[in-house]
């Protein structure tokens, strides 16, 4: 098993223990819906809501090592939480509380990792739409995988009812068209 999904279980374990919500996002669960690719890091959502995040971080950074400095300062003002597993690698952990988050955390399934092993992951119309909000290169090329790999499969109608309002927050109308013209070519 690889490094990266070993950490991914063991933070998993630990936040399944806590009763906690949440689910893997990012490019641990690319290979799920899209083309595989190498990632260095396990990146999951938690339901933490707004007000009271201290007892997510503080409960993180008892049961994991920070990777940076001041990491519950960095944890609290910016929403996420850097931390590492047992065996180094990084674990980035978005203290979720939109709408969206809370959504996309019920819309998760398991999927297998290995011979009884499971990890909880976001759905495919969800990551497209983080990977569209992120808008990096390597999210562009994740999409166009996604929307390959799952033509047919996708309900549209939900990643724009869930993309929309957030690239309109962030200003970038651009990203819409972008992923209407993807989705276009992988039909």
């Amino acid at each position: 098993m690889s490094p990266i999904l070993e950490a991914a279980l063991e933070l998993q374990a630990f936040c399944s223990s806590q009763g906690w919500r949440f689910c893997f996002i990012g490019g641990i669960v690319v290979p799920r819906w899209g083309e595989p690719r190498t990632t260095a890091d396990a990146d999951l959502t938690l339901l933490a809501g707004f007000g009271g995040e201290e007892r997510f971080v503080d409960g993180l950074l008892s049961a994991f090592r920070a990777r940076v400095e001041g990491a519950r300062e960095l944890a609290l003002s910016r929403r996420v939480v850097l931390i590492e597993a047992g065996n180094t690698v990084g674990l980035d952990v978005a203290l979720g509380g939109l709408p969206f988050e809370e959504r996309l955390v019920e819309r998760s399934s398991d999927f297998a990792v290995g011979t009884g092993l499971f990890l909880r992951a976001c759905s495919a119309e969800d990551l497209i739409v983080l990977k569209a909000f992120a808008g990096r290169d390597i999210d562009w090329l994740d999409v166009r995988g996604i929307a390959i790999r799952q033509a047919g499969r996708l309900d549209e109608a939900l990643i724009f009812r869930e993309l929309n309002p957030l690239i309109e927050l962030k200003g970038t109308p651009e990203a819409g068209e972008r992923l209407r013209d993807i989705l276009r070519q992988a039909r």
